[in-house]
């Protein structure tokens, strides 16, 4: 059997003629595909989809030729196709991303502004002295001994207003880690 007579048998449904046409065709479509994937599993998988496509369109073969051309057109139209698709479905994956992180950032952004407003709160309802103190400590950087000269107290007194404020802000966040690791580092 030629391929001209491959291709009536095949328009008559022949399933010996489409083999007899893949065994010779299939190695080198998969090769032609390969230079341009530089995947040989991913070759193969556009290859045998250009087999099937084949198979479908039987049908408008021309009998007086050979399917070389159209076999290889078949495979390099769904190699684009794959192309596009792959391109397609990277853009979508890129935009999901960018959602993602907008919709994170903009999560970040409300957690953390409820954990300042919470921290104020906590700090606006310690005792004066004890929020002035971490006030200059912790918001103005201020040292201990400027706090305890500036004030006329003990440096000793200004450790424990600080260790109050901490017991305060502690048991307020006691389920929010990421906040107490940040303040007491």
């Amino acid at each position: 059997m030629n391929e001209i007579e491959a291709v009536i048998a095949m328009k008559n449904g022949d399933r010996c003629a489409f083999k007899y046409l893949f065994n010779i065709y299939y190695n080198r479509l998969v090769a032609y595909i390969a230079t341009y994937t530089n995947d040989k599993i991913q070759s193969e998988d556009i290859v045998q989809h250009a087999f099937i496509r084949f198979w479908e369109d039987k049908s408008k073969l021309d009998e007086t030729k050979s399917p070389k051309a159209y076999l290889y057109a078949i495979a390099y139209n769904r190699y684009i196709d794959t192309v596009k698709k792959a391109k397609k479905q990277e853009k979508l994956l890129g935009q999901i991303w960018e959602r993602a992180l907008v919709d994170r950032i903009q999560e970040d952004s409300d957690a953390l502004e409820e954990r300042i407003q919470k921290m104020k709160q906590v700090i606006d309802s310690l005792p004066p002295k004890c929020k002035e103190i971490i006030v200059l400590n912790k918001i103005q950087g201020v040292k201990y001994k400027e706090i305890a000269d500036q004030m006329g107290i003990s440096v000793k007194t200004v450790e424990s207003q600080m260790r109050i404020a901490f017991t305060k802000i502690r048991e307020a966040f006691k389920e929010d880690y990421a906040l107490l690791f940040l303040l007491f580092k």
